[in-house]
């Protein structure tokens, strides 16, 4: 009888962490099992880390017959070895013990409660108040075949490059693992607010290029068909990080691109099944990320005249309310 309990509760394991129910399916339409995540998460265990160190994580989960949710607290039985940061929030107004994904351990651990998705902050805790990536996010519009979303995010990312090169900058791209793009620029140590700016005279100078393939409207049913040039991606945010899986049917990952071969990849082509083979020994992210830059003055002046997207849809949605109650 101990046998078998002991057998239906860990299976095997690795680098020390007990491995259980690896045969499960990982969640509905996956076409994959919890063995399957466990697998590709210590194929790339080294990468993501490389990527995650001394950064607050928060993971999307999917228990068995469950939705997905965020968890950004770290259960009560999380092992003492799981590195983690005590962070205030002040929403909750308490402390919120977040993980660092700083070993293969870890990792293994987090996919082991069926972590998912791993998304990290944006600044890390050798310096807590500075992000490292001015960030933009390319999010196509709902209603349309996925493949021709993507096609339009691509083209999207372009008049961002376009921008980035205006302005004497260079970044990194790479498939969000979902519908769309995300541009990453590594950027020196500056005051959050002006990296914050930065990003909104970018997103706005993109939409200037093509307002009719690109939008900063931050309400959707203001963007009229047209990709989504998201600024908000600064200070507490988070965002998908590279290799990271999604819950998405087929588990495809979030992979590099480089700006040669947009036009010809689509998110399918990245999966827990595939990235591992078309990386090798190779680090794609790194390889691809330039060197940190300087943001220029004329650029985070013009930025800091740009509403914040997510502040003025707050105001635009209590007007539309009040309009509503008193018609």
């Amino acid at each position: 009888m101990t046998d078998v309990a002991a057998k239906s509760t860990s299976e095997e394991s690795r680098e020390g962490v007990p491995l259980t129910h690896l045969d499960e399916p990982l969640f509905d339409d996956s076409d994959a099992t919890k063995r399957d995540l466990v697998d590709y998460v210590e194929q790339m265990a080294d990468r993501m880390v490389t990527h995650l160190r001394n950064r607050p994580l928060s993971v999307i989960r999917v228990r068995a017959g469950q939705a997905p949710f965020m968890q950004k607290n770290l259960p009560k039985y999380t092992p003492d070895w799981v590195q983690s940061v005590s962070i205030w929030a002040e929403r909750p107004k308490r402390d919120i013990a977040y993980a660092l994904a700083n070993d293969r351990r870890t990792l293994l651990w987090l996919a082991n409660q069926r972590a998912v998705e791993y998304h990290p902050g944006l600044m890390t805790t050798d310096d807590p108040v500075h992000q490292t990536h001015l960030i933009l996010d390319l999010d196509p519009p709902t209603g349309v075949d996925p493949q021709e979303g993507f096609r339009l995010a691509v083209a999207a990312s372009r008049l961002v490059k376009q921008v980035l090169d205006e302005a004497g900058l260079a970044g990194a791209a790479k498939t969000s693992g979902a519908k769309g793009m995300h541009v990453f620029v590594p950027v020196a140590p500056t005051d959050t607010a002006d990296v914050a700016a930065a990003t909104r005279a970018i997103a706005a100078r993109a939409e200037k290029i093509d307002p009719q393939l690109a939008t900063t409207a931050f309400v959707v049913d203001e963007r009229h068909g047209k990709v989504f040039v998201d600024s908000t991606r600064a200070g507490g945010a988070t965002v998908i990080t590279a290799y990271s899986p999604r819950i998405r049917p087929g588990v495809p990952v979030s992979f590099p691109v480089g700006w040669d071969d947009l036009e010809a990849v689509s998110p399918r082509d990245f999966t827990i099944r595939t990235a591992p083979g078309l990386l090798g020994d190779r680090d794609a992210w790194a390889d691809l990320m330039p060197e940190s830059q300087t943001l220029r003055a004329d650029l985070v002046a013009e930025g800091h005249d740009i509403p914040i997207a997510r502040v003025l849809a707050m105001h635009e949605g209590k007007r539309r309310k009040a309009a509503k109650e008193k018609s």
